[in-house]
């Protein structure tokens, strides 16, 4: 084939352009503004490969107006919720993703927020700038010790393990919740015990970990119901998509003392946020940074690449993303 013409929906690391411009025609978005379902659509019409990312909603519509050109839709980003991948597969679009890379960073994150919400570090910062600190009190600002809590992981995936190893290390037990149970050897090392009954261990532990990918059957999988199976002196850290979590529910459940903090990177209206989540200072809010590291993004940009190559080269990606009827047992973690 000849040099296909790939087009970027959002604008990429320095390094990732450069390098993919030199492989291909390439289309950028210079100044970064999100694309309109319009806009998509007429990228999409022209593009041998298409590179969107989790702001892209390319679902039924916008891969209708796709011609024969497109070959595949190379997302930046491991999730793929925001791609209607069964769509894709039956025009003959292959989809990739960019799974593995983004991991550690994105456990990282997730333990950062399971360490200060019971240590209130958030909340402590923000009433020192706002001139509250005094000096040192006894009863002033307590929080609560991790050693020796309960940590359930909801989606036992590759962040999810990072997780659990991070967590175990800081002397947390840790318990998941997952479709299935991961192979014994991988959880006789993470000293971790499977819930089949996710309401259960909600029941149990301390702190509630979301790691799973977005689908219809997670969907507000955290109710209100649920919320109320933690305890008051709960918390819970997402950092997987924000529709697994009613947010509504959240804010009613963090105003009655429910529970006693959340942890988020991630919303139900991505980019808005829930008016409640912003005026509670038992939450801290993170601008959807779990993958934001440099070296998660350049390695992210070389996974694009390699599997464009690989479908220009008449090969199979190696990061090909089936649609749901056809992917039996592998569930990508999000980024």
């Amino acid at each position: 084939m000849s040099i296909p013409l790939v087009i970027m929906t959002r604008k990429l690391p320095a390094e990732v352009e450069t390098r993919l411009d030199a492989l291909f025609t390439c289309e950028f978005n210079r100044d970064d503004t999100p694309m309109s379902a319009q806009q998509l659509g007429e990228a999409i019409s022209r593009a041998d490969v298409l590179v969107p990312t989790v702001t892209d909603k390319i679902d039924a519509a916008i891969i209708a107006k796709a011609s024969s050109r497109l070959k595949v839709i190379a997302n930046f980003g491991a999730g793929t919720d925001h791609i209607d991948v069964l769509a894709a597969h039956q025009k003959g679009i292959l989809v990739t993703n960019t799974p593995g890379v983004l991991t550690e960073d994105t456990a990282d994150l997730t333990m950062a927020m399971i360490l200060a919400l019971p240590r209130r570090l958030v909340e402590a910062d923000r009433r020192l700038r706002d001139g509250g600190f005094a000096g040192w009190s006894p009863t002033w600002m307590t929080g609560r010790r991790v050693r020796g809590m309960k940590l359930g992981i909801v989606g036992m995936g590759r962040i999810g393990q990072a997780v659990a190893r991070r967590a175990s290390a800081f002397g947390l037990s840790v318990h998941y919740h997952n479709r299935t149970e991961v192979p014994r050897s991988i959880a006789q090392g993470l000293k971790a015990t499977y819930w089949n009954d996710l309401d259960a261990m909600l029941s149990a532990v301390d702190i509630v970990s979301l790691n799973c990918p977005s689908t219809p059957a997670t969907r507000h999988m955290i109710n209100a119901q649920r919320l109320n199976r933690l305890g008051p002196d709960s918390y819970i850290v997402n950092t997987s998509r924000g529709d697994v979590i009613d947010e509504a529910a959240l804010v009613a459940a963090l105003k009655a003392g429910e529970i006693a903090g959340a942890g988020l990177d991630v919303y139900e209206r991505e980019p808005e946020i829930t008016a409640g989540l912003l005026e509670l200072p038992n939450v801290i809010l993170a601008p959807h940074i779990g993958s934001a590291t440099e070296e998660s993004r350049q390695e992210m940009g070389e996974k694009v690449m390699i599997n464009i190559r690989a479908v220009m080269d008449a090969h199979m990606p190696p990061d090909r993303v089936l649609p749901p009827r056809t992917a039996h047992s592998r569930a990508t973690d999000p980024s």
